[in-house]
């Protein structure tokens, strides 16, 4: 991947899904449809609700954010409000759970949040929380299987609450070949250039915190 590739302001590495709603890296679009078929076989409609998603569209849920018009959340999955904290504060709040621009895995095309559609429910809203895939969640079945299986077709979990910084997401998926490519690609110099382009809201606290960032949230997760 070249460096708009790895920041998510090129799309010329992932090509469209349109019956999965989605793009993909366009290597990765094979393993992914085997590990799709062998969940079929154990009762799983396995679907992504995200794929690639590019800079635009990281931006704006990174704004949204700060800005206190999405909701932000504490390591407990509860909601803070944005105006009771400091810059610094918001950026770590928001790191969190949400990648900076430029820095997402999704850009690269090769990570995947993944449910069964089999088990959504009439009316209830789709929700990727950690406790809809353990216990008695609704999708517990299929981390279940994903933990059995999805490590044969290249696929780990890179946010475990291990290493990164990132707290634990059960549903997001890694296509290992190309993303550890992609994360040891993408340098805090391609990072900066990225942002220091763009109308990024923290702007000034992110570029002064730009290594601490980069080693927490993006150099840091847990490999296979």
């Amino acid at each position: 991947m070249n460096p708009a590739e790895l920041t998510g302001r090129e799309r010329s590495h992932v090509v469209d899904l349109p019956d999965l709603d989605c793009a993909l890296h366009i290597d990765a679009v094979a393993p992914f449809l085997s590990l799709r078929g062998a969940a079929s076989g154990g009762g799983i409609d396995l679907v992504p609700v995200s794929g690639f998603r590019d800079f635009g569209r990281q931006l704006r849920i990174w704004n949204e954010k700060y800005a206190g018009k999405r909701p932000l959340l504490d390591a407990s999955e509860r909601v803070v409000d944005a105006a009771d904290l400091s810059p610094d504060e918001r950026i770590d709040a928001i790191l969190r759970w949400s990648a900076l621009p430029g820095a997402s895995r999704h850009h690269w095309g090769t990570d995947v949040d993944l449910i069964d559609r089999n088990a959504l429910a009439g009316g209830h809203p789709l929700r990727l929380t950690a406790d809809q895939y353990a216990g008695d969640g609704r999708f517990a079945p299929l981390a279940a299987w994903l933990d059995r299986h999805a490590v044969r077709f290249g696929f780990f979990r890179p946010y475990r609450g291990i290493l990164s910084g990132v707290q634990a997401e059960p549903w997001h998926f890694s296509f290992a070949p190309l993303a550890e490519t992609a994360r040891r690609a993408l340098t805090p110099a391609l990072l900066r250039e990225a942002i220091l382009q763009a109308p990024i809201e923290g702007k000034e606290r992110i570029l002064a915190r730009l290594e601490e960032l980069y080693a927490r949230f993006v150099a840091r997760v847990d490999l296979p």
